[in-house]
């Protein structure tokens, strides 16, 4: 088995007749689905796998998306999970650049969110603590005293706060990787 992936990867990356060597390869898997009856289930089974590896042929991030497949099957047993595992791994160029490319982005895409949240918070606190304008306290909601209060200013400011806290801890506390245990 090793040996035909191996016989079949040697074929396509020989250059400009990929498509070629897709079609010849498409005519040898009709011949030989035509030639030996299949029962439902074994048929469904193939073009699911045709299918998904159709969907996860794809370059960068979008290769290492195709993975998260593997995720979503919780009912399936290790053998079928290595199998798709396998399969994803012949049908995509992951390698180590593009890994790195996808853990870079990611790192990036969570310090931004990080500057994002903090930003927020000290926008929030700074709005409370900084007096404002009496044009810009629009309406005061509950009194202290006759001159101060909780004005609707504060409230926004509240909202800002918990809004850049809920950024903040959705960032740190991402989990990269599934907990989910197989049996």
């Amino acid at each position: 088995m090793r040996n035909k992936a191996n016989n079949i990867k040697d074929d396509l990356v020989s250059g400009a007749e990929v498509e070629t060597a897709i079609e010849q390869k498409l005519d040898e898997v009709a011949v030989l689905l035509s030639a030996y009856p299949l029962d439902q289930e074994k048929l469904k089974y193939f073009q699911q796998k045709f299918n998904n590896t159709l969907q996860s042929c794809s370059t960068g991030n979008e290769a290492i998306e195709a993975f998260k497949v593997i995720d979503n099957k919780e009912d399936a047993s290790r053998d079928e999970l290595l199998n798709e595992f396998s399969t994803l791994l012949l049908s995509n160029k992951v390698d180590s650049k593009a890994a790195g490319k996808y853990l870079r982005a990611k790192r990036i895409n969570n310090f931004v969110l990080i500057m994002i949240a903090l930003t927020m918070i000290t926008l929030g606190l700074a709005m409370i603590v900084i007096p404002a304008p009496p044009y810009f306290e629009m309406f005061t909601i509950y009194y202290f005293t006759a001159n101060d209060g909780v004005t609707l200013m504060d409230v926004i400011s509240c909202i800002i706060i918990l809004i850049g806290i809920y950024l903040l801890v959705r960032t740190l506390y991402n989990e990269p990787f599934s907990t989910k245990t197989h049996e």
